[in-house]
């Protein structure tokens, strides 16, 4: 089976599930993202409740990075740069030109 492979508009996220032991025997997920270089990871959210088992924070942990997927299909994508605006013919408050005379 053929895949037709689309050129992606943005790039992926480098977002990251890992699992943390806050006391022993409870475990938390965290997602982290990768900074500029991949050398520095800045946390996005992490579980308010611990889980029991690794396990489970793993699984909750996955859970929560797609729900913040708008496409799983496409995966977790930069936003877009925002359009340039193109210079207008407006003047001062963008109210345009004053017209004058009877018309």
């Amino acid at each position: 089976m053929a895949t037709k492979r689309a050129k992606a508009t943005t790039p992926l996220r480098r977002i990251s599930v890992y699992v943390e032991e806050p006391e022993a025997g409870w475990f938390q997920w965290v997602l982290a993202e990768a900074a500029e270089g991949l050398s520095i990871w800045h946390d996005l959210n992490a579980a308010d409740e611990w889980q029991p088992t690794y396990r489970e924070a793993m699984a909750e942990g996955l859970l929560a990075l797609q729900e913040m997927i708008d496409d799983l299909d496409q995966g977790p994508r930069e936003e877009p740069p925002e359009p340039k605006k193109k210079a207008s013919a407006a003047f001062g408050f963008g109210f345009g030109l004053p017209k004058f005379g009877g018309g």
